[in-house]
């Protein structure tokens, strides 16, 4: 006969307490003390408990769809340049709309806080949560030159980080997966038969995913022969002091992209089409007749362009997904062991990295083309990046 499983009433009798104290400290909830949270958990620990994962659903199921009355407020935290400046880059200002509307889902409210506004300090900006009984912060777009460590309380909050920065203290995050983004590129390049592959990506954006990009481009250049490996293209030559918010001018230099490309003679570049369509236009490089091109921040998705959508919408939407669960179970303060939630992107094919030709079966230079299209691209006003 099967042992009926340990319940919370079973061990509220042998604690000789309520079972809503039980409840409270497998919850690790901070209205009990800790000493009577330890010996409840070791208690129910030694007694087999285990929690009804089917009740959980139940309970979760509930939640979603309950009407909440009274919004729990999440603090969304950024260390940017200027208060709003973050959304005026790429990928920033979907991490926001996507853990807004997440939030709107659990019943949750999103509240922006900007660590540069005048006279607000690390300890203040900690006393306003606190006064205010906010136990729940995502920190999101901190400018890598702004590296500080956040100077809170930690043990009073709940923390999800987005992206890499700040580095302090070491918080649970969760980002877009550059290196498989990168990696993913690769694969679907070498799978339409190229072998010299080149990659263009601005330092400043290569550092503030700790070198990610770079990291996957080199580990998938391995399975290609060594005369065909491209030594990747950063610029600027150095990483400069400051990088404009707006990231205006990040174009590949002119003269040295042109030195990389004839010395290297890729078949296809993979990059941001921003960094690298000026270049190639002012070189008369036509996609994809000369080269072929794959946008890993791809944005276009009506078939013109290969590439990588990032999911930025998601990453903020699993921001408060991890922010929540810390909540619900009480989990305050810097863990032991973050974690770090990494997600992937969205291949889209596009005319731009068409097959390659063959050359009956020995492999061609150039992408395959009919030579009725061969004809219609060779003639004037197809710029690079249009097909």
């Amino acid at each position: 006969m099967n042992k009926r499983p340990v319940i919370l009433a079973d061990i509220a009798r042998q604690a000789g307490v309520h079972v809503t104290t039980v409840s409270l400290a497998l919850r690790n909830h901070p209205r009990l003390p800790e000493c009577t949270r330890s010996r409840l958990q070791a208690l129910a620990k030694e007694m087999g408990y285990a929690p009804d994962p089917a009740l959980r659903a139940l309970v979760a199921y509930r939640d979603k769809f309950m009407t909440h009355r009274n919004l729990q407020t999440i603090a969304y935290i950024t260390n940017w340049t200027t208060r709003w400046g973050w959304k005026e880059v790429t990928a920033h200002p979907d991490f926001f709309a996507g853990a807004e509307g997440r939030a709107n889902e659990l019943g949750f409210r999103i509240e922006h806080f900007w660590m540069r506004e005048p006279g607000l300090t690390h300890g203040r900006l900690n006393g306003i949560l606190e006064a205010r009984g906010i136990g729940g912060a995502i920190v999101a777009s901190h400018v890598a030159e702004i590296d500080e460590a956040l100077q809170f309380d930690w043990s009073h909050f709940s923390a999800v980080k987005i992206d890499y920065f700040p580095h302090h203290p070491k918080i649970s995050n969760v980002t877009n997966d550059q290196c498989s983004i990168i990696r993913l590129a690769m694969q679907k390049v070498m799978a339409s038969g190229y072998r010299r592959i080149g990659f263009v990506m601005h330092r400043g954006w290569d550092r503030a995913v700790d070198n990610m990009w770079s990291a996957g481009y080199l580990c998938e250049q391995q399975k290609i022969a060594p005369e065909d490996r491209i030594p990747l293209f950063l610029f600027p030559e150095r990483e400069p002091a400051v990088i404009d918010e707006t990231y205006a001018g990040a174009i590949a230099p002119a003269r040295t992209f042109a030195q990389w490309f004839k010395m290297h003679k890729p078949e296809v570049l993979i990059s941001k089409e921003s960094f690298v369509r000026p270049r190639m236009e002012s070189m008369g490089l036509r996609v994809p007749r000369d080269v072929g091109f794959v946008d890993v921040f791809l944005s276009d998705f009506g078939g013109r362009t290969a590439g990588v959508r990032q999911n930025h919408h998601a990453v903020g939407a699993t921001a408060v997904d991890l922010l929540a669960n810390q909540l619900e179970h009480n989990t305050n303060g810097i863990p032991d062991i973050p974690t770090s939630t990494f997600v992937e992107g969205t291949w889209f094919d596009g005319k731009s990295l068409p097959p390659k030709a063959t050359d009956n079966g020995r492999g061609g230079s150039q992408p395959a083309l009919t030579r009725k299209r061969r004809k219609r691209e060779d003639s004037p006003g197809t710029p690079a990046g249009r097909t």
